[in-house]
């Protein structure tokens, strides 16, 4: 004799309990993890980069004296002049030099073991700020 006692309910997969195991990783090991910081005290005399060579290069005189310098160092570092920054602040940087003058002309040095794409993400960050004369600053390969 068969007894009815109902529906049978589907099984669930509770995945509450493994995201906050995940998350409960994640900030234990952002938490153990060392970050280093630079001095921020003693200012840089140059940008921590070398500069790819190039068979023709731009003398000194011919830059424009107000050039707005932007930088990527060999581990993808980004620099507003000679002060390291982070992606948002140069930015904002940016947002603010465009509307001080839309036709600001900005260098980006690059260093030769840069990644391609950090490069990209800095002319990418220009396009979208309206601000198209940027030129890459090489050495003279002569």
């Amino acid at each position: 004799m068969r007894i009815d006692i109902g529906d049978d309910e589907q099984p669930e997969i509770n995945l509450i309990a493994l995201i906050d195991c995940i998350f409960f990783l994640l900030m234990f090991f952002m938490v153990a993890t060392s970050f280093k910081h630079q001095d921020d005290n003693k200012p840089l005399t140059e940008l921590p980069i070398t500069l790819p060579q190039s068979a023709v290069s731009l003398d000194k005189a011919t830059a424009a004296p107000d050039v707005l310098v932007l930088g990527v160092d060999a581990k993808g570092g980004v620099y507003w002049g000679r002060e390291r920054v982070t992606k948002v602040v140069l930015r904002e940087r940016l947002h603010a030099a465009a509307v001080r003058n839309p036709a600001q002309p900005i260098r980006i040095d690059g260093d030769t073991q840069a990644a391609y794409q950090e490069v990209v993400h800095l002319l990418d960050l220009c396009a979208f700020e309206g601000l198209t004369q940027v030129s890459m600053r090489t050495r003279n390969g002569r």
